[in-house]
């Protein structure tokens, strides 16, 4: 990987960041599904990035929403996990003739069936830890499992509209 890629992986991260600060953050419907959206960031990480600038990019991006949300590192775990869960997950999917150098798994790269079963595993694994952990044991656990799926569903919807209208598709694909 070029400089230049690096110095845009780290911008896209921090508009990321931004973005979920600023106007995700109190986006929230129904007071069920919230949009959690700066988790979309490590799953469309390139292909071929591995898992320890992986978990480096996951923890100060956790670590930023944190901060702005007050969680105490609820969202820098559940976060690490996804980034560490990730490469293998990838490893899973990987067909027989391996991936291109630089991709990136995005929905216009990937086609929408491999992207969802690309992403839903590892949102909601993320989803998850972030409510379980928030609730702190299972007496709320339909009401943390409604939240897990409702908010699964959100992001995956977001992220499909941010793919649509931002990312453009490969060359030569």
């Amino acid at each position: 990987m070029n400089s230049i890629r690096v110095i845009s992986i780290l911008l896209t991260g921090f508009v990321y960041l931004v973005f979920q600060v600023l106007v995700l953050k109190n986006l929230v419907l129904f007071g069920t599904a919230f949009c959690f959206l700066y988790i979309s960031y490590i799953i469309l990480l390139p292909l071929d990035l591995k898992t320890i600038p992986t978990l480096l990019i996951s923890f100060f991006l956790g670590l930023g929403v944190d901060l702005f949300y007050d969680t105490l590192g609820i969202h820098t775990a559940a976060l690490l996990v996804i980034g560490f869960v990730r490469h293998r997950w990838v490893l899973v999917l990987l067909p027989k003739g391996g991936y291109d150098d630089d991709l990136q798994p995005s929905l216009l790269n990937m086609g929408l069936g491999w992207f969802l079963s690309y992403s839903l595993p590892l949102v909601l694994i993320h989803h998850t830890l972030f409510f379980y952990i928030e609730s702190l044991g299972t007496d709320l656990f339909f009401t943390s499992l409604q939240k897990v799926i409702a908010s699964a569903i959100f992001v995956l919807v977001m992220s499909i509209i941010v793919q649509l209208l931002l990312y453009r598709r490969r060359r030569g694909i």
